[in-house]
């Protein structure tokens, strides 16, 4: 294939840099850029090694560089790869990079790199989209889940499930050419028995699905309560800043203030809303009405109340709009003597926490509950898990049509039905690796991806 080039670390000053150069003439490229030291040339260079000298444009010296050859296919993309590691200014770097592209290297496209070691059968489709969860991670967890599977997990799991649906399709041929034969395989508690095995291991693969997501894209929090119940102090508690105007004037906030916060490996995408309340004033009615709508679409929901007085008549229409949501009862106003009935909270199923938001104190306590209402111990990431939307699809389309030869099976409908219903099963599962994705979906993947990776 033809040489790509491009930066691959990021767009500001640093102390060093890296140009990538990839294809069938990517050697000889890095010859007409760099002259090392010694003499010895890029296509001389056996792979894994490096070479120290300087980078030029015709006769002139740019800057001094270490040269870095891969060999095909023992290289990131499977074909032959020079990398010039020059001073990480923005003009050398950029200098360099024109250079190599006036030397016969095309610009390369974002994740193109990547791409190349996909279609060189280096990876597979979700490893490549775990390439992009890696350099994106914002945690731990997030960067630990994406490190495994890059290394294989979903692709081995669904390969699993693709031979065991070969192997009944296989019985399934071989009934149909020979129905005379007895084939036990295909008796129907038999093959029940074994789809069932099937799509209880197809499953396992979104068990963590929603996990991934929120700790890549955060969890979507409304904060949400009467007016003067400490709302916005505890925003800007959770903030660690000051973002929304606190006074002791009820109806203050009236539009939606939004933050992220950052609670362990989990992002809260926080959000500060207007009190809720019966009121004649337009705006502030409008303030009320998003607030609703925010708490209607909202993953977590912490909702404050006055400690210091007993419960109103709009706290406990509150409370039964949470019913089987993911809550925290923030009890405000620990400071001074509690007049709230806690065990009425307690009877919608809801377990409080106590804080004074006015004294920053009990904090702590929050971030404790958030974590334990998203803990995920039972997850075994190493097993496989959808890693996004494109790859929940292709799960989800695969257990329907098991799930519809299930049905068929039990509803006494002719083997020939099922057969038609497994091999499509067999299609999504190619699409999720990518032995059959189409090109667009190809393209849309790696359209991800940031130049140079």
């Amino acid at each position: 294939m033809s040489a790509i080039a491009a930066i691959s670390t990021p767009n500001a000053p640093g102390g060093i840099a890296v140009i990538r150069i990839s294809g069938d003439t990517a050697l000889e490229i890095a010859d007409c850029v760099f002259k090392s030291i010694s003499g010895k040339k890029a296509c001389d260079m056996a792979g894994y090694t490096c070479s120290y000298g300087a980078a030029y444009d015709n006769d002139e010296r740019i800057d001094d560089c270490i040269l870095t050859v891969f060999r095909a296919p023992n290289s990131y993309t499977g074909e032959n790869v020079a990398e010039i590691s020059c001073h990480g200014g923005l003009y050398v770097t950029k200098r360099i990079l024109r250079t190599i592209l006036a030397n016969g290297a095309e610009s390369a496209a974002a994740g193109e790199f990547t791409k190349r070691a996909f279609i060189n059968g280096k990876i597979d489709l979700t490893q490549a989209e775990a390439v992009m969860d890696i350099i994106s991670a914002k945690g731990e967890t997030e960067l630990k889940m994406a490190e495994i599977l890059r290394e294989g997990a979903a692709f081995k799991k669904s390969q699993s499930v693709k031979e065991k649906l070969i192997k009944v399709l296989g019985d399934l041929a071989a009934w149909a050419d020979y129905p005379e034969d007895d084939i036990p395989e295909v008796e129907p508690d038999v093959l029940k028995e074994s789809l069932t095995e099937i799509r209880n291991e197809l499953s396992a693969l979104i068990k963590g699905y929603d996990y991934g997501r929120i700790l890549r894209d955060g969890i979507d929090t409304v904060i949400i309560g009467r007016p003067n119940v400490g709302k916005s102090t505890l925003f800007n508690c959770l903030s660690g800043c000051e973002r929304s105007i606190v006074t002791d004037i009820a109806g203050t906030t009236r539009d939606i203030i939004e933050e992220s916060v950052k609670i362990g490996d989990l992002t809260l995408r926080l959000s500060d809303t207007a009190g809720i309340r019966e009121t004649d004033d337009i705006i502030e009615g409008i303030g009320v009405d998003i607030a609703y709508k925010r708490l209607d679409e909202a993953q977590l929901i912490i909702a404050v109340f006055d400690g210091s007085c007993p419960l109103t008549e709009d706290d406990i229409n509150l409370l039964e709009r949470l019913n089987g949501r993911r809550v925290i009862a923030v009890i405000n106003k620990s400071d001074v003597e509690l007049a709230i009935d806690v065990q009425k909270i307690n009877s919608y199923n809801i377990q409080p926490v106590f804080i004074s938001a006015k004294e920053n104190s009990g904090i702590d306590v929050i971030h404790t509950a958030i974590e334990n209402l998203f803990e995920v111990d039972e997850i075994n990431f190493e097993s496989g898990t959808a890693a996004n939307e494109r790859q929940k699809r292709c799960i989800d389309m695969s257990l329907q049509q098991i799930d519809e030869a299930i049905n068929a099976i039990d509803s006494g409908i002719m083997l020939d039905a099922v057969t038609v219903l497994l091999d499509v099963a067999v299609q999504y599962i190619l699409e999720l690796t990518g032995e059959k994705a189409t090109e667009a979906v190809v393209d849309e993947v790696f359209s991800r991806f940031c130049v140079g990776k």
